[in-house]
C-alpha cells in the first residue's frame, strides 16, 4: 500500500533527521582531538546512548570509525581517512602553495614538497623537483607515519599530546629500543625552533628540513619541506643550513598567511 501524503512527510522528516544526527557524530569526530565513547558522544550532542551506539556500528562496519583497542572508545577509521585524503585534493591549498613551493626550490635548489596531515597520517600532495641530477623524489599519496622523518614530526610536534602517545608506541613496535624521553625532546625542540631535520632516517639516502603550516584558527594542517640527498645536507656549513632553514619557515608561515587571508575573505 503506498504512503498517504502525511505519512510521507513524516518518512522525510525521520530520514532528515536521521542523517543529521549521523553528521553530528563525524562532525564531533574531526573536531575532537582525541577518542571519543558512547557516553560522550550522547552528552555532547543530546541523543540517547542506543541512538550514538548505532550509530557508531554503522560507521564501523564501513570503517569510517574503528574501536580503540582496549577501551570503550572509537577514532576515525581508515575510510575517513580515504575522505580526508579525497578532501585534500579538492581544496586549494595546493594552488595557494604552489608558487610558494617554486620559490622554495628556487632559492634552496632542492626538492621542496607539501604534506598534509589526514587522520593520524601525513600524506605528500605536492612536490617541485629538483633542478639537479642528483634529487630526491616523493610519491604522491601514500600515507605516513607521523613517528618519522622531519615532515611527518614537524606536523606531530603541534598536535595534541595523545597524537604523540600513538605515535612513539607505533614506533615501539618496529624499533623496540627507542627512547621515550630523547622521541619527545625531539618534538620539543621542533616546537622551539619551528622546524625539523632529518638525515638517512630511513636508510634511503635522503635528508630534510621541514616546517608546519597552520589553518586561521591555529591549527597545524601540514608541513612544507626542502629534501635532497643526505651528503649535501651533513656536509652543509652551520651558516647555510640557517639560510636554508629560514627559507623552509619562511615558505610554510607564506601558506598559513594565505590561509588565514583566504578565511577572512
Amino acid at each position: 500500500m503506498a504512503p498517504t501524503p502525511s505519512s510521507k512527510v513524516v518518512l522525510e522528516s525521520t530520514g532528515t533527521e536521521s542523517a543529521d544526527r549521523v553528521a553530528d557524530v563525524l562532525l564531533a569526530f574531526s573536531q575532537s582531538d582525541r577518542a571519543l565513547g558512547v557516553s560522550e558522544l550522547a552528552r555532547r550532542l543530546d541523543l540517547s546512548k542506543a541512538v550514538v551506539h548505532r550509530i557508531l556500528q554503522s560507521l564501523s562496519s564501513r570503517s569510517i570509525v574503528q574501536p580503540v583497542t582496549g577501551e570503550s572508545t572509537y577514532s576515525l577509521g581508515p575510510a575517513a581517512i580515504g575522505l580526508g585524503t579525497k578532501a585534500w585534493s579538492q581544496l586549494d591549498v595546493r594552488s595557494i602553495a604552489a608558487p610558494i613551493l617554486r620559490r622554495l626550490r628556487a632559492e634552496t635548489r632542492e626538492t621542496a614538497t607539501l604534506s598534509v596531515l589526514v587522520g593520524h597520517r601525513r600524506v605528500y600532495l605536492d612536490q617541485y623537483e629538483s633542478p639537479q641530477e642528483v634529487k630526491m623524489v616523493v610519491e604522491i599519496g601514500p600515507q605516513y607515519p607521523l613517528h618519522s622523518g622531519a615532515s611527518s614530526r614537524a606536523i606531530l610536534a603541534f598536535l595534541p599530546q595523545h597524537y604523540a602517545d600513538e605515535a612513539f608506541e607505533e614506533l615501539s613496535g618496529t624499533t623496540p629500543d627507542t627512547d621515550r624521553s630523547i622521541f619527545l625532546s625531539r618534538l620539543a625542540e621542533i616546537r622551539d625552533i619551528g622546524y625539523g631535520t632529518s638525515i638517512n632516517e630511513r636508510n634511503t639516502g635522503a635528508a630534510s628540513i621541514a616546517a608546519p603550516f597552520f589553518d586561521a584558527a591555529g591549527h597545524v594542517l601540514g608541513s612544507v619541506s626542502s629534501s635532497g640527498p643526505a651528503f649535501r645536507y651533513s656536509s652543509t656549513a652551520d651558516d647555510d643550513h640557517a639560510v636554508h632553514a629560514g627559507q623552509v619557515l619562511a615558505a610554510a608561515h607564506a601558506i598559513t598567511q594565505s590561509l588565514e587571508a583566504r578565511a577572512t575573505r
